[in-house]
């Protein structure tokens, strides 16, 4: 996974995107197009002359509460891996002008971002860290808090919304599979 986050930040020039769904499905498959190209290439081949035949693998399509928001954010992070989120250009709108927070839609979009279960922490962690002059007042307006500080009580609102990202030990997004069983799903495919 390691390896392969640092291939997708070189070739999107960064670990961290906010795309049209429509971007983040043309971006992803040109990643993963490429990184086929560079794996054959790698890979020992057919005798000289002859060509490899490219495998016929489907292409990446975001799921229907991704592909219907206005932007996707793509974090390709070393310790949660690869993730997509919904309305992210939004979020990160509020972290940059905390005004915002007194709009409707950017509260719903942060509190959502607290509340469900299939978001970690990664990316208020992300946002706080990008804007650490403005994650203050963001929060203090959204939790209604003049006292607090993302410093002092930032790790303590994650743990305390989303207890269940900081019970277990962070594994891998990518798992490697060895030769032989790489072998064996290619002589499966059609």
């Amino acid at each position: 996974m390691r390896e392969d986050r640092v291939a997708f930040a070189e070739f999107c020039g960064s670990d961290e995107l906010i795309l049209t769904p429509e971007e983040a499905e043309d971006r992803l498959n040109a990643y993963y197009r490429h990184r086929r190209e560079v794996a054959a290439v790698q890979r020992p081949g057919p005798a000289r002359g002859k060509r490899r035949p490219a495998p016929n693998l489907p292409l990446f399509t975001l799921p229907p509460e991704l592909a219907d928001s206005d932007t996707v954010g793509v974090i390709y992070d070393q310790v949660d891996g690869l993730n997509f989120y919904a309305d992210y250009g939004m979020l990160r709108d509020l972290f940059a002008n905390p005004a915002l927070t007194g709009r409707k839609r950017h509260q719903d979009v942060l509190r959502s971002y607290l509340r469900e279960e299939s978001i970690t922490p990664l990316p208020i962690r992300r946002l706080a860290a990008a804007y650490p002059e403005t994650a203050d007042a963001v929060f203090r307006s959204f939790l209604r808090q003049p006292g607090f500080t993302w410093s002092e009580h930032g790790d303590a609102l994650l743990r305390r919304r989303k207890p269940w990202y900081y019970e277990n030990e962070p594994r891998p997004g990518v798992s490697v599979i060895g030769d032989r069983l790489s072998e064996l799903l290619r002589v499966r495919s059609p």
